[in-house]
């Protein structure tokens, strides 16, 4: 019971209390750039979920039994990244098989998840909360989950501002970034949520 509790715990704080978008202000480069139409936001999203969660899983265990072990420690950055330039390309490589339309619409974001820092704040977070294998893992993938629900929620307010009637100096982009300003405001609300 105290582990789903503290799994539960570690799944509303990824996707509310710290998101990575709107709380931590990590991956911001896909949030503006993906958000504009919200089928490519979901499509980033659920690639940002899939890649997260993986890169979660294996930067763990590529801490523990090799960089702890060796005590080379120091060089998790320049590792993590490595790895997670792995997985980007092997979601890339899937996408462009497996749905040409998506890969098509993500463009030149998706080789840009290799560089996202939600994902490689991801697994640093997860050596600096010193969680377990599995508390990594859903950390990750909910984080995925936070950042899914954040560039989708700011997407479908990106696309009902097109039609707005504001002054021309606020269309598009500075209009966009008040709105995502407000609505990480909303987010912030959430930052003294305690589960237990």
């Amino acid at each position: 019971m105290n582990t789903f509790i503290t799994l539960f715990a570690i799944s509303l704080n990824a996707i509310l209390a710290e998101n990575f978008i709107l709380v931590k202000f990590l991956g911001i480069c896909p949030f503006m750039g993906v958000s504009k139409k919200t089928d490519t936001a979901v499509g980033m999203g659920i690639a940002v979920i899939f890649v997260m969660a993986l890169a979660s899983a294996a930067t763990w265990a590529v801490n523990e039994f090799l960089l702890v072990s060796l005590g080379l420690e120091y060089m998790q950055t320049v590792v993590f990244i490595l790895v997670i330039a792995a997985l980007v390309q092997f979601v890339e490589m899937f996408l462009q098989k497996a749905m040409p339309s998506l890969y098509q619409a993500l463009g030149i974001y998706l080789p840009l998840i290799t560089t996202n820092c939600a994902v490689l704040g991801v697994a640093l977070l997860n050596v600096q909360n010193s969680y377990t294998f599995i508390e990594a893992v859903v950390y990750g993938l909910t984080g995925g989950i936070g950042f899914t629900l954040a560039i989708v929620l700011f997407s479908s307010i990106r696309q009902r501002l097109e039609d707005c009637d504001c002054p021309k100096a606020f269309k598009g982009f500075p209009l966009a970034l008040i709105a995502a300003g407000l609505l990480a405001l909303s987010f912030m609300g959430f930052s003294g949520f305690r589960v237990f």
